[in-house]
């Protein structure tokens, strides 16, 4: 089988890949600061609920999550999940990586010198002005390189889809390679991933100088 067809097989399952990469960081992010949020709420009950759920979270596997998340709808209520598998695997990896990325959330939040919560009150700043103005946005430069570890995963991850039979580029290479008895799709399918992980990184580079730059 001549590489440009592979390419042009696999060529089909990248943009799934993409996809995938692309919605889980647009909700696990927002979903990461609202637990660690949780996670350090003074109310115990709450605070112990987020405790757990990250540690369930971080406890197993990203593919039984996602099978469980894909297949319980059906197992439990009954309903038909034909046209559930993609918004499972998005809902899936963003309930995963949101567990993560609290975690980093918290640790840099509460890395802060609590003096700033104390200058930013005596200047008549409320809690959320002085959470989102002061303390975010150092938060937000301390974590980005612990962040682009986890970003880098997320790449690597998503063909973990496969478990739910979802075609992305993984699946492809995997049955191509299976029909004609060949390497090559893994070959290509790697460099692919590798050079996905590559312009992550390179972008994720960009915004810490930036963010040195503006701070």
């Amino acid at each position: 089988m001549k590489l440009s067809m592979i390419l042009s097989q696999l060529s089909s399952g990248m943009a799934g890949t993409i996809w995938i990469f692309v919605l889980t960081l647009v909700f696990s992010l927002p979903l990461g600061l609202l637990i660690a949020l949780g996670r350090m709420s003074k109310n115990r009950i709450l605070s112990g609920v987020f405790r757990f759920y990250i540690s369930l979270m971080r406890g197993t596997p990203l593919m039984l999550q996602l099978m469980v998340v894909y297949f319980g709808p059906f197992y439990l209520f009954g309903m038909n999940i034909g046209k559930w598998r993609f918004p499972a695997i998005i809902t899936g990896f963003a309930l995963n990586y949101g567990a993560y990325f609290a975690e980093i959330y918290r640790s840099g939040i509460i890395s802060m010198d609590r003096g700033q919560y104390e200058a930013a009150k005596l200047l008549g700043y409320s809690k959320v002005q002085t959470f989102v103005r002061i303390i975010l946005p150092q938060v937000v430069k301390r974590i980005l390189p612990a962040i682009t570890n986890e970003v880098i995963t997320l790449v690597k991850d998503t063909s973990l889809a496969f478990s739910i039979s979802y075609v992305e580029m993984f699946t492809i290479a995997k049955q191509i390679a299976a029909a004609k008895t060949t390497m090559v799709p893994f070959i290509a399918a790697g460099i692919f991933y590798y050079v996905f992980n590559f312009v992550v990184a390179w972008v994720m580079e960009l915004l810490e100088k930036k963010l040195s730059y503006y701070h």
